[in-house]
């Protein structure tokens, strides 16, 4: 009889153990003389205040409109998050699968690139998962958590390319319930919290019961999205498409094996110059900050080498507000306000910035943040006449093969996003 992941066969819980402090345990202090009579007359006043700050919040909720005091009537100050968990299956037969994802990850990031709740762009963050490869442990359900939720999209794009596949079993309740379990889902109303899982094996597939686990996932106001890599009626079938339609999510299948073909196109010289002009705007600083330079340049070269188009759309989200590397680059970092450059050990520093009194190491940074915003509009710019070049010469050929990854994923993603209130430009 399948069970929960916390019950499974194989030892695949996740559930974390806590200790209750001793005000959770409900053990008090014992007090005597002296400091019992200030307990005694701290207790009354702290309940007069209480009592006053519960009168002044009354009146403050009746006097300040719905407009400043929050809601979906009012201004909205708080990004909107999108949260995407990739669930891929690495089973032999998903090669195609797995080069998909790597060559159209970014033209899934320009679409959300391009959208606004409430008049606000989003905050993009992506997990993934690989599951039905036979070189992982079966006592996980062949399942591994490559990356917990990050906005670091050039590690996401470095694991992608580290994925090998290998023959398996493919648990997709598994994995759904371990994502639901390990990786920390927002709860505001704004949030956008989707698990997109594609494969080809039949869902039912494991000791653990997929049904209660994507209504679980529903009740949490995360949509289960499944993609069956191979003919429609078969994904039906092997309950691929209920999968979906029991967590209020869509189901899609596509071919994971189809060609998208390369469209020439005449902005993409100037892309590459001015991606390589973009790439130099960036100081890193920190312990880690030239390997995550270097990684930069590294997952130019895999989107590069994965398909023309690929390293386009790759160009086009480095210019967009969803590409962010607060945690190596003293640019992002000091207009989110996570660093000082002042407060730097020198080692810590940009070799540029070392020598540099405290003010012109400001300076400097503020010429980067200028030049990078320029560069940014420009191979914005550029990237919405190539797109609307590339898409005139795809009309001039002739569909073939089925869907692929990428337009199955935007496809539910426009329309779960609109009824948040999502607008695409």
């Amino acid at each position: 009889m399948p069970v929960s992941l916390g019950d499974s066969l194989f030892g695949c819980s996740t559930d974390k153990n806590s200790t209750p402090d001793a005000e959770e345990s409900g053990v008090t202090p014992r007090l005597h003389g002296t400091e019992r009579f200030f307990a005694t007359m701290g207790g009354v006043m702290n309940a007069n205040r209480s009592a006053l700050g519960f009168l002044a919040a009354s009146v403050l909720a009746f006097s300040i409109p719905a407009s400043i005091a929050g809601g979906h009537t009012g201004i909205q100050t708080r990004e909107p998050r999108v949260q995407i968990a990739l669930l891929l299956d690495t089973s032999n037969s998903m090669d195609g699968l797995i080069d998909q994802t790597r060559s159209r990850l970014w033209q899934i990031v320009n679409e959300l690139g391009g959208s606004r709740c409430h008049g606000l762009r989003p905050r993009l963050k992506v997990a993934l998962y690989e599951y039905g490869n036979n070189s992982l442990s079966r006592e996980t359900c062949y399942i591994r958590e490559v990356c917990l939720f990050t906005d670091d999209l050039d590690l996401i794009s470095q694991n992608l390319f580290s994925l090998r596949t290998n023959g398996g079993d493919e648990y997709c309740g598994a994995v759904i319930d371990r994502s639901l379990r390990n990786l920390e889902w927002g709860t505001h109303p704004d949030d956008l919290r989707m698990i997109f899982i594609a494969g080809n094996e039949p869902f039912t597939q494991g000791p653990v019961d997929f049904r209660p686990v994507v209504q679980r996932a529903a009740a949490r106001g995360i949509s289960v999205n499944t993609i069956f890599c191979g003919p429609d009626h078969e994904g039906v079938t092997t309950h691929w498409q209920s999968g979906a339609v029991l967590a209020g999510g869509t189901y899609a299948s596509i071919n994971q094996d189809k060609h998208i073909p390369h469209i020439d196109a005449p902005q993409d010289r100037e892309l590459a110059l001015l991606n390589e002009k973009l790439n130099g705007t960036y100081l890193a600083f920190g312990a880690a900050g030239r390997q995550r330079a270097e990684m930069q340049r590294a997952q130019d070269s895999n989107a590069a080498a994965a398909a023309p188009s690929a390293m386009a759309g790759r160009i086009a989200a480095k210019a967009s507000s969803l590409y962010r590397n607060s945690g190596w680059d003293l640019v992002d970092a000091t207009r989110e306000g996570s660093v000082d450059a002042a407060e730097l050990e020198r080692d810590e520093l940009p070799e540029a910035l070392r020598d540099l009194p405290a003010e012109e190491r400001k300076e400097k940074i503020e010429k980067a943040a200028r030049e990078r915003e320029e560069l940014q509009e420009r191979i914005q710019k550029l990237s919405r006449e190539r797109q609307r070049h590339v898409a005139a010469e795809l009309k001039k050929l002739s569909s073939d093969g089925g869907s692929a990854l990428d337009e199955a994923i935007l496809k539910s993603v426009r329309k779960q996003a609109e009824k948040k209130n999502y607008v695409f430009e």
